[in-house]
């Protein structure tokens, strides 16, 4: 049986930043108040502000770009070349979309959230486990709507987050602090004592453990038949703390509404075997990306790290 991920036994040292007041930070500024603007509008016109800013987007968006097909390309070899382009536009344009739903969802308020269509299955499974006094970790992945779906099931459930800090200090403050309207807590990921505590007491704590982190205890474990380098996180926190763990499924259909599911607890996990337990979490969140593709954030390199002796699948990109 692995090891407990480390925590630190040092004080956190923080880096000396700038003033949240300073003119270097004003950009950012700018950018919290466009998303709070955003928020502000109708929902049937944030949409379609949204679709029209897809394209715009996507066409800016650079080496994301190239990076998205490249990870469409190994995630999708049997799909033949048309149907990966077509793949490729139609997730671009949901990055309009992206846009809009962080806006909501950031900086909503409570009767816009309401008027959200939202349809939701599984709740019956966290009823379970809160009167069995079991903590919960949904794993989820990194799709468009993924901060929109965490606030809309937080109109049913008490849910806290597990995030990584934002580089930027502004954004890092403005985010956790619209983040903490609607979540019960927010843990950093080297917060470990905390998180166990607040799992071991039968909280629900949403975590995506989908990308590939500089940091943290790591196995290769396939990602749509890839070795990917994934966070060995699930499998050590539902061992040292007892929770069961779930799989919280969401994405937008076509008329609007959002679907969200809530999958019964896996079996028998965790097991003894770390890397067994971590290929399934990542078999899991392979269903959801399977379940809307061109919803889910190919952006990212996905498979960034390789093992030992393996080149680079970004080469150029």
């Amino acid at each position: 049986m692995s090891d407990p991920p480390a925590e630190s036994s040092r004080p956190r040292v923080k880096t000396r930043q700038r003033p949240l007041w300073h003119p270097l930070c004003w950009p950012s500024w700018l950018g919290l108040g466009l998303l709070w603007l955003l928020a502000r509008l109708p929902l049937p016109l944030l949409r379609a502000v949204g679709r029209a800013l897809g394209p715009l987007l996507w066409a800016a968006a650079g080496s994301r770009r190239r990076i998205a097909k490249r990870n469409l390309e190994l995630c999708f070899p049997e799909m033949d070349h048309a149907e990966r382009e077509a793949l490729w536009h139609r997730q671009g344009r949901n990055n309009g979309q992206m846009l809009s739903e962080f806006a909501l969802a950031w900086m909503g308020s409570h009767r816009a959230i309401d008027a959200v269509p939202v349809r939701y299955e599984g709740l019956e499974h966290l009823a379970a486990a809160k009167a069995a006094g079991r903590g919960v970790i949904l794993v989820g992945g990194h799709f468009s709507h993924l901060e929109l779906c965490g606030r809309l099931l937080t109109r049913k459930i008490e849910l806290a987050g597990m995030y990584r800090e934002h580089k930027d200090p502004t954004f890092e403050w403005g985010i956790l602090r619209a983040r903490l309207r609607y979540a019960c807590a927010m843990f950093r990921r080297d917060q470990l004592r905390q998180t166990l505590r607040f799992l071991k007491s039968g909280g629900a704590l949403w975590y995506a453990p989908d990308q590939d982190y500089k940091r943290g205890e790591q196995v290769f474990v396939p990602f749509f038949g890839v070795p990917a380098a994934t966070l060995t996180a699930t499998h050590q926190l539902a061992r040292m703390s007892g929770a069961l763990v779930m799989g919280f499924f969401h994405r937008r259909s076509e008329s609007g509404e959002y679907q969200i599911r809530i999958s019964p607890p896996l079996d028998d996990f965790p097991s003894d075997d770390v890397s067994a337990d971590t290929a399934r979490v990542n078999r899991l969140i392979e269903s959801m990306v399977l379940a809307a593709p061109d919803q889910y954030l190919w952006v990212h390199q996905r498979f960034k790290h390789r093992p030992t002796g393996e080149p680079s699948l970004y080469q150029g990109r």
